[in-house]
């Protein structure tokens, strides 16, 4: 049974793998490239995508009005993804560096870009750094969790997990109490040395 469910994993990396080379090509046939970690268009590009800007008054005037109205809703969570920003940056500067793990790398998860576009106005460009930064936070969050999970509580749930972290598939199964003693360590271990092996500093 292991061996199918390692089988599957390998078979969703080479997937991801694959993914990958597609954005590349996209990335290409949108003539943009990856520069210092910034996305560079071509310069006719970016007159093209400046004639496609929609003005702030046009985008005001057809936004329907509940969007508008909900507006504070939405930005009145800027609040609490900050907290949960630093507090998970704490987290980590304290708890990773106690068990001997490598802090995660934010730039990696955090990533707000889009307001850079030529074709967005200024409220899109505001919204889009804004679901950047909240999405980010929220993914370096679940990163900081797993690898918490890993360290600590590595057992698969009962019940099925939708969307769960790539390292639960490693972990062991509900109700096997041997599997359970015989691999914590290697998989503490295992979440330990993933940065490392892989090169990353801490931030």
């Amino acid at each position: 049974m292991e061996t199918e469910i390692e089988e599957l994993v390998r078979r969703l990396v080479r997937l991801e793998d694959e993914i990958e080379r597609k954005l590349e090509a996209q990335r290409a046939a949108f003539k943009y490239r990856i520069e210092e970690r910034r996305a560079v268009f071509e310069e006719g590009v970016i007159r093209q995508h400046k004639r496609l800007k929609t003005g702030i008054l046009t985008f005001l005037k057809t936004s329907p009005l509940a969007t508008l109205i909900v507006a504070p809703a939405v930005y009145g969570l800027i609040l609490p993804i900050a907290l949960l920003d630093l507090g998970v940056s704490l987290y980590q500067r304290i708890c990773f560096t106690a068990w001997g793990m490598a802090r995660i790398k934010r730039s990696e998860y955090v990533i707000v870009d889009r307001h850079r576009l030529a074709y967005l106005n200024g409220i899109e460009k505001l919204n889009c750094a804004y679901c950047g930064y909240a999405n980010g936070v929220i993914a370096y969050a679940r990163e900081a969790a797993s690898r918490s999970e890993q360290y600590w509580c590595p057992i698969k749930h009962a019940l099925r997990v939708r969307a769960p972290h790539p390292r639960y598939r490693r972990f062991v199964d509900y109700g096997d109490a041997e599997g359970f003693r015989a691999r914590l360590d290697a998989l503490r271990k295992e979440v330990q040395m993933a940065d490392a092996a892989a090169g990353a500093k801490p931030e």
